[in-house]
């Protein structure tokens, strides 16, 4: 009994487990036949871009840009062609510190250039070039040319399929996305404090699409 017991306790884990799974109550999941071709765009409250950079050496440091708006042209027959466009508002940069969101738009000493993105950045903007899906039609990589402070470089990211489903509030058919990507900010004219604070900027961007 003794070694009956834990065997016992892990089958009705796992069976435990797979039912919550298959009840879960959430409007979403990872089913690609709930993608409904059409136009989607960004919800501006559930996607985000989070960036990172290194700080000295001694640790890592994180800031968000979110009010994401854009849009998502996609079609599940054709996932290849699908097309995404999205602008990011900078100046709605946020840290977890007052005085370094206020550093990073500051305008430049005596009319000089700022040291970050300044007192009245405009927006980034994202536009895809290219979609290339893996066999599974789970995963992507995405080609792009990213405008920021002005320059515009192209930029690859990998995105992962993270749900679709419809939204319960607005009875939205909804697709959601996860994507990491590298840039180096120097690229883009942000060259302050380099190699001290890390001229390589990760990226992880949390997408929210609803269908029009």
């Amino acid at each position: 009994m003794r070694r009956i017991a834990p065997f016992a306790a892990l089958a009705l884990t796992a069976a435990a487990t797979i039912v919550v799974a298959q009840d879960s109550g959430v409007p979403g999941a990872p089913d690609k036949s709930r993608v409904a071709a059409g136009t989607y765009v960004a919800d501006p409250l559930h996607t985000m871009v989070v960036w990172e950079v290194d700080h000295f050496g001694f640790s890592k440091y994180t800031g968000i840009f979110g009010d994401v708006t854009g849009t998502l042209v996609i079609d599940p027959a054709n996932p290849a062609a699908a097309r995404v466009e999205v602008t990011i508002p900078v100046a709605k940069v946020t840290t977890a510190s007052a005085g370094l969101t206020s550093h990073l738009l500051r305008a430049g000493k005596d009319g000089g250039k700022p040291d970050f993105f300044g007192a009245a950045p405009a927006d980034a903007r994202f536009v895809s070039t290219s979609v290339v899906v893996d066999p599974e039609g789970d995963e992507a990589t995405v080609t792009g040319n990213l405008t920021l402070n002005g320059v515009t470089r192209p930029v690859t990211l990998d995105v992962d399929f993270h749900g679709a489903g419809t939204n319960p509030f607005n009875k939205k058919a909804t697709i959601g996305f996860e994507a990491e990507g590298t840039i180096r900010r120097s690229d883009f004219g942000i060259a302050y404090g380099i190699p001290v604070v890390s001229d390589e900027v990760e990226l992880e961007i949390h997408a929210a699409f609803e269908k029009q």
